[in-house]
C-alpha cells in the first residue's frame, strides 16, 4: 500500500525527509507528511505518476486516408 523507506530513498535519491518531500513535489507525486515528520506515499500514486496505471484506451481504428478530402 505505501512505499517502504528503501523504495522512497530509491525513488527520490534522497535520505532526509524534507528533501524527499521536495523531490516528490517536483515529480508531481502526491504524498503526505505523518505527525512524526516521515513521508507517506501510496504506491498507486507513484504508479499513476509514472504512467503504469493509465486507463486502457478504446481500440483504435487503423489510420486511413481521408478520401473525402480528395
Amino acid at each position: 500500500m505505501f512505499l517502504t523507506l528503501a523504495e522512497l530513498k530509491e525513488l527520490t535519491g534522497k535520505i532526509q525527509r524534507n528533501a524527499q518531500a521536495c523531490a516528490l513535489r517536483s515529480m508531481g507525486i502526491e504524498h503526505k507528511l505523518r505527525p512524526d515528520g516521515s513521508v507517506a506515499v501510496l504506491r498507486s500514486y507513484v504508479e499513476q505518476a509514472l504512467g503504469l496505471n493509465e486507463p486502457r484506451s478504446r481500440s483504435k481504428k487503423p489510420a486511413e486516408p481521408n478520401w473525402s478530402a480528395i
